[in-house]
Order: C-alpha cells, then sequence, then structure tokens
C-alpha cells in the first residue's frame, strides 16, 4: 500500500464513548435531508458520539451566549441585521432577502453546548479515541462501502495520488459511510454559532458567520432553499461532511452528471474529499507517519516536539535524538506525543501528509484515527 502507515498492527476492542473527541470545526469536518440510509438504526456508538455533551445540558449557564443577551430573532437583532447589511452588499442579494433567510433561522441551544470543551482536567486518551472508529461494525461497513464504491475509490486515487483507503477513513471516521450526517438544519446551527456563539472558549463566530454567508451562496449555486440542507452542530454536512465554504472551494462533481451532490451521490463525496486532500498539498507516495518509541533523554524528546506539526528534523537529526530512521525517507519530519490517558503517551514521526489530513480536521488525534481505519480496512480487503 502506497499509503502504509509504518505502523505496528493495531488490536480491536469496543469504542469508548467517554472520551471527548478532540474536534474543532472541519475543513470542509463532520448532513442530509435524504439520508442514505433512511430505515437503518444508527449505531448506538455513532448515537451516543453525536449527541453526547462534554457537560451535562442541564448546568446552569453551559452554553450560553457570550454576550449575555437574549438569542434567536436573528431577522430583527442589530448586530445579526448589521451582517445581513454587508453580507448583502458583498454577495449582490439584497438586504431584504437576507433577512428573510435569517427570519427561518431558530436558535439550537445544543448546537451550542456541543460546541464547548471538555471540562478542564479530562485527560485525553488515543488508544481509547482510536478504538471509538477501528471496532468491527464499522469496520465491516466500510468494506462493504468499498466493495460497492470500488471503481470510483480506484479512479480518486488514480487521479490525484490520494490513496483509496486514506478516503475510506475520513469517510468512516466522519459519518460512518453515511449513517450519521447529522440533523441539525444547517441554517439554525451556523445562525447559532455566529450570532449566539457560547461563552467559556475561544470566540469562533466570525468563522461562523463567514460559513453562514457561505451558505447562503451555496443554497444560491444550487438552487436550494437555505433551510433545506441539514447536517452537523457546527454546520457539517455529506458524507464526508463539508462546511458550507469547502463544498464552494473544493466540492467536485466526480460522476459527470452536473451536479454536486455530497449528501446522497458517494461518488462525488469520495472525489471531493480526494481533490480537498489534494488542493491542500497531498504527495502521492510520502508515507504519513511512523510509530516510535519516545526518546528517551527528555530533553532531546522535549526539543522535538516543540514544533508540533511543523516537520523541522533531518533524519540526522532524529538519529541523534536515539530514534530508529531505517527506512524512512529522507524528508522533513516532526514528532508528535498523543497522551494515552494515565498510561505513556503514544510517539509518532509525521510527515506533510500527515499535516495535510489535519487541514480536514485540526487533531492529530482525529488525523491518526484516520490513517489507522483506513490502514485496517484496505488490511482486510486484500486479505480477503
Amino acid at each position: 500500500m502506497r499509503f502504509r502507515l509504518l505502523a505496528l498492527a493495531l488490536g480491536l476492542c469496543i469504542a469508548s464513548p467517554t472520551i471527548a473527541t478532540p474536534a474543532p470545526e472541519p475543513h470542509t469536518q463532520r448532513a442530509t435531508s435524504s439520508k442514505a440510509h433512511p430505515k437503518s438504526k444508527k449505531p448506538k456508538t455513532a448515537q451516543r458520539r453525536a449527541g453526547a455533551l462534554h457537560t451535562p445540558a442541564h448546568t446552569p449557564g453551559f452554553g450560553d451566549p457570550a454576550h449575555g443577551g437574549s438569542t434567536g430573532r436573528y431577522a430583527v437583532r442589530d448586530d445579526s441585521m448589521a451582517w445581513a447589511r454587508e453580507f448583502a452588499a458583498a454577495s449582490g442579494w439584497t438586504e431584504t432577502e437576507v433577512l428573510a433567510v435569517l427570519a427561518q433561522a431558530r436558535y439550537q441551544k445544543r448546537a451550542a453546548q456541543l460546541m464547548m470543551p471538555p471540562p478542564q482536567g479530562v485527560p485525553k486518551d488515543w488508544g481509547a479515541y482510536r478504538d471509538r472508529f477501528v471496532e468491527p461494525d464499522r469496520l465491516q461497513a466500510g468494506l462493504r462501502f468499498w466493495e460497492q464504491h470500488a471503481d470510483t475509490l480506484a479512479r480518486a486515487e488514480a487521479q490525484t495520488g490520494v490513496p483509496a483507503e486514506l478516503i475510506m477513513g475520513i469517510l468512516g471516521v466522519e459519518t460512518y459511510y453515511g449513517r450519521v450526517m447529522g440533523s441539525f438544519r444547517v441554517l439554525d446551527a451556523l445562525s447559532t454559532l455566529a450570532f449566539d456563539f457560547p461563552g467559556g472558549r475561544s470566540d469562533r463566530s466570525p468563522y461562523f458567520r463567514e460559513q453562514l454567508g457561505e451558505l447562503l451562496r451555496l443554497a444560491r449555486t444550487e438552487g436550494r432553499e437555505p433551510s433545506e440542507f441539514q447536517g452537523s452542530f457546527a454546520g457539517a454536512m455529506g458524507l464526508g461532511q463539508f462546511m458550507p465554504g469547502s463544498w464552494r472551494s473544493f466540492a467536485v462533481d466526480f460522476d459527470g452528471d452536473g451536479h454536486i451532490d455530497l449528501m446522497r451521490n458517494p461518488a462525488d463525496a469520495i472525489g471531493s474529499v480526494a481533490h480537498f486532500l489534494l488542493q491542500h498539498g497531498w504527495t502521492p507516495g510520502m508515507p504519513t507517519h511512523r510509530l516510535v518509541p519516545a526518546p528517551t533523554d527528555v530533553e532531546a524528546r522535549d526539543r522535538l516536539l516543540a514544533p508540533d506539526l511543523e516537520g523541522r528534523w533531518s533524519l540526522a537529526d532524529l538519529k541523534a535524538a536515539g530514534l530508529d530512521v531505517e527506512g524512512l525517507p529522507d524528508l522533513p519530519w516532526a514528532l508528535q506525543a498523543l497522551d494515552n490517558g494515565g498510561a505513556a503517551p503514544t510517539h509518532a514521526l509525521v510527515s506533510r501528509n500527515f499535516w495535510v489530513v489535519t487541514r480536514y480536521n485540526r487533531s492529530s488525534y482525529y488525523a491518526l484515527a484516520v490513517i489507522t481505519l483506513g490502514e485496517r480496512l484496505a488490511a482486510l480487503r486484500h486479505a480477503r
């Protein structure tokens, strides 16, 4: 496999629903009015993951807006009306049209609550996080999806150089291959986070105001009402969970039917995930990472970890720190440490391609889970 992880094989265990997902707002992250499996029951793990709150919902003030005022009423509030004027002036919409859309938006406190960070002191646990996704039921669903769309996946890999297993890893982690694509009206979620962003965490309301504008542009391009789109609590949509801006920038009509449909068309979703990664710098043939023992010298370890994902270290640097670099290509590497609760962290040397995967979701835990799921699927498929 061109995308092989250069890592030890990982065993499977039952997924844990208790670990907070390190999942900042996606990319394109993390659905649709017509579900791919309308009669299918959501997997229990996915249900718990999608609905779990970092803190009990009844906690006073949890998820309340940072501005401390009343929520909703987006067509008549000063801040949202000012945004409507600015957007209309820049987009070709009329202010009346924008306000008519905002009049349909409803405040969703649950979306605000799900945006909250985990409580202080809750440890990250890479092993538990991984096992929520690399588990038997999701693997079987992935194998079925791959079999059904093998030709499309092969074509996406041939055209972009993005391995089919990486595309499969992303689709599996994001939406369980289309089974769990979100139940929020995207207009509601984005309006809530644009104008009633919760206090107690860094303010992302400018980003969500931008994405709200992108939703309106997307709806006009698609000839749909903005209120028709469904997705995640953060406004991500479709099998690959593209944010509206990423849909407009990176989605492709991969089956050539003249229409981009990330909700119900797996071909467009597959091609769009591959195109997103290619446009963010994916280099065909470059390995993503290698799991390594931590450097025994604490000072050397801390020095290698300091640049985070920025690949700064040559093979000579890594070898001088006592790491095994046998078989690694000569390119810049970074060292990552993934916490394992109370156990010793998992360390990985990561390449620029690993960094590209984190453009989808700014988390090393996410990237390594995606890569691991994809590799495991490929191994199972090739073993058949």
